[in-house]
């Protein structure tokens, strides 16, 4: 799984869902645009940031790369 295939100017992550701490964004994948993805984004690692129900994926890079990393980035 490539990060790029995610991260695009032109891309942007899409709020899915709120359950047990973690907000739920969904995004999809700039190589083949019907393959949509979810990951994972811990309350407590937001802080006071403040958090739209649609992102630029720029913007959540960070929570997809890990996402990616810990194999919670899955495709939905």
């Amino acid at each position: 799984m490539n990060i790029k295939d995610f991260v695009t100017s032109r891309n942007t992550a899409e709020f899915d869902s709120f359950r047990a701490g973690v907000f739920y964004y969904k995004i999809q994948s700039m190589k083949s645009p019907f393959d949509v993805y979810q990951f994972q984004i811990p309350i407590e690692d937001i802080g006071c940031a403040t958090f739209y129900a649609s992102e630029k994926s720029v913007s959540v890079t960070r929570w997809i790369r890990k996402s990616i990393e810990n194999k919670t980035f899955i495709k939905i």
